[in-house]
């Protein structure tokens, strides 16, 4: 939604090159994928030539068409993005997979979550979104969709959320409804990292905005984790980086949730990767 980036990741899962550039405010199509175009030559004048092309993308996501419809980009609905890049890196396979499964794969190949067979990466930002990693390998479901882990309903009477329902983790812990909870309070600071801040010197409303956020996270992990039979939950994202202010309460209100013998082991922990995990779980498509 607010950048596009391609780089040239090795057989051992390291980033060689890496560029990156805004995504166009153009409503045109074309400008959006003239963008993306440029960065991929640039990449492949830095590093090329490669094996295949893996895409990491922002959802909703239609695998069996290879086709993408990212809601931060209103010019992209339906947009053939396998067939595009395809044309632009002829001759090598190219896959396709949401952002949440890429940053999920990223970790699990050579961050945070190494080794993990039963997994869940998420990334608590703007939104919260995630992938699944179940048995080893990446579970992405029948449209490309598993793993949405945002529009999981913690709250039955919630706030509306932008999917066009109401309750979603989404709707109560993302950054700006973290904010917007924290104003209706009385704070009037400007966004998610000055209250991340106000919460870390212990201001009692921001900590009080933070506690409830984590409330919600946990019990969507809890949900999510007693379905799929989960060991380990890997968090990225910006509001993730809020560091203890998030991860204490979330992790004291888990212990209130998985109250079923078989989550007693499931850890939760910072992602390593940060903007990286994108990009090489991208490429750990073609493993």
């Amino acid at each position: 939604g607010t950048k596009i980036a391609a780089g040239i990741v090795d057989a051992d899962g390291r980033l060689l090159h890496h560029i990156r550039q805004p995504t166009p405010r153009s409503a045109d199509r074309d400008d959006v994928w003239a963008a993306a175009r440029h960065t991929i030559d640039e990449a492949l004048a830095a590093g090329g030539p490669v094996d295949g092309v893996g895409i990491s993308s922002a959802g909703p996501i239609h695998l069996p068409d290879g086709t993408v419809s990212p809601v931060n980009i209103g010019a992209w609905r339906g947009f053939p993005i396998v067939q595009r890049v395809a044309a632009a890196v002829p001759g090598v396979p190219v896959r396709l997979a949401g952002d949440g499964l890429c940053m999920a794969l990223g970790e699990q190949w050579r961050g945070a979550g190494q080794g993990a067979a039963f997994m869940l990466g998420m990334v608590v930002s703007t939104g919260i979104g995630g992938g699944l990693v179940l048995d080893g390998a990446p579970y992405s479901g029948r449209t490309g969709n598993a793993g949405h882990v945002g529009h999981v309903v913690v709250e039955l009477d919630g706030p509306p959320c932008s999917c066009g329902g109401r309750g979603c983790v989404e709707a109560i812990a993302s950054g700006p409804h973290l904010v917007s909870w924290a104003r209706s309070q009385g704070w009037s600071g400007d966004d998610a990292k000055a209250l991340a801040t106000a919460a870390a010197v212990g201001n009692p409303l921001a900590l009080n905005v933070f506690r409830r956020g984590a409330r919600a996270v946990a019990a969507m992990i809890a949900s999510v984790a007693a379905v799929c039979d989960l060991d380990l939950v890997v968090i990225g994202g910006g509001v993730a980086n809020a560091g203890p202010v998030l991860f204490d309460p979330l992790r004291e209100a888990l212990s209130d949730y998985k109250g079923l013998d078989f989550l007693s082991a499931l850890q939760v922990v910072p992602a390593e990767l940060g903007g990286e995990a994108g990009l090489i779980g991208a490429a750990a498509l073609l493993r």
